[in-house]
């Protein structure tokens, strides 16, 4: 598998490089070509405020509560949920999961966070507050 970037403005030299490869390839085999905007995913930076300020301040107030229970309480209130059944029992999981979500996205995920938190009564600073 290999992976090409196509940089915005000028990229002359890197569709060369693309063209190239692409005559490699063995013709003896059938070859799947995705194309796709690219999209940078959350940063490391908003996964550690997530982790590190939001879900801690929420489990100040849910005794019994771990972070991956207010994880997957949080996302499935944000992107909806489904239902998985299997050996006569149902349950629920979140439709989306945030380590492929864009950046904006991941933004908009965590302002969803703070949201309903409040609704609880519960305060998360924002990343730009002193803890």
């Amino acid at each position: 598998m290999q992976t090409f970037v196509l940089p915005k403005g000028d990229r002359t030299s890197q569709e060369a490089r693309i063209a190239a490869f692409l005559s490699g390839l063995s013709k003896e085999r059938s070859w799947v070509v995705d194309v796709r905007q690219r999209v940078r995913t959350r940063s490391q930076q908003q996964n550690r405020y997530l982790w590190g300020i939001c879900y801690p301040e929420v489990l100040k107030h849910l005794p019994g509560w771990e972070a991956e229970d207010i994880h997957e309480y949080f996302l499935g209130e944000w992107s909806g949920w489904e239902v998985i059944e299997g050996m006569g029992r149902k349950r629920m999981r979140p439709i989306k999961r945030s380590s492929n979500l864009s950046t904006t996205d991941f933004m908009n995920y965590v302002d969803f966070v703070q949201r309903k938190a409040a609704e609880h009564g519960i305060y998360i600073p924002s990343p730009n507050e002193s803890p």
